[in-house]
């Protein structure tokens, strides 16, 4: 498999799992019944709650209105069009796979935006005092994909002078 293949897989499957849990909290548990911010305790660090996000990834950015709305969905367009060139030229599988989580986190975030106007998140953590966001599939993905790519930036080798194309690396003199 090439770097874009895999780059792909993490979309489709980010995208796939992400609107499976939400169909299957919205409708096979009922979730859709819950008011907002109504939560079932499963463990004592942990709930599902019902949370309907105007913003994007963790609430941020809230959507104010339709218009709002529209101004991110075409915000998310544009992001996963720019982001799918850019893996589409991939040739590192960790850039590619980071690239692909982010844009199937986008697409199902998107999906939900355009669906219901807003976002379903539903997994809260909270231990000891501390708080964490109430979030989705869709959010874990963009975040693990946001690691990828830190990852892939950092920790790549760096070009060398007359490496295998021929091309001076970045910091080379040419002479």
């Amino acid at each position: 498999m090439t770097a874009r293949d895999w780059g792909l897989a993490a979309a489709a499957g980010a995208l796939l799992l992400d609107q499976a849990t939400k169909l299957l909290m919205l409708y096979a548990f009922g979730f859709h019944n819950l008011l907002p911010g109504q939560a079932v305790s499963v463990l004592p660090f942990f709930n599902l709650v019902m949370v309907w996000n105007p913003g994007v990834s963790y609430g941020l950015f809230p959507a104010q209105g339709p218009a709002g709305t529209a101004l991110l969905v075409v915000f998310s367009l544009a992001a996963v069009a720019g982001l799918g060139w850019w893996l589409w030229n991939a040739r590192r599988p960790a850039l590619a796979m980071g690239l692909g989580l982010v844009i199937g986190g986008a697409l199902g975030n998107l999906i939900d935006r355009l669906v219901y106007g807003k976002v379903a998140d539903f997994f809260h953590f909270y231990a000891m005092g501390y708080d964490w966001y109430v979030f989705n599939v869709a959010d874990c993905a963009i975040t693990f994909g946001v690691a990828a790519l830190l990852y892939d930036a950092l920790l790549r080798p760096e070009t060398r002078a007359g490496g295998a194309n021929g091309q001076a690396g970045a910091g080379d003199e040419i002479s």
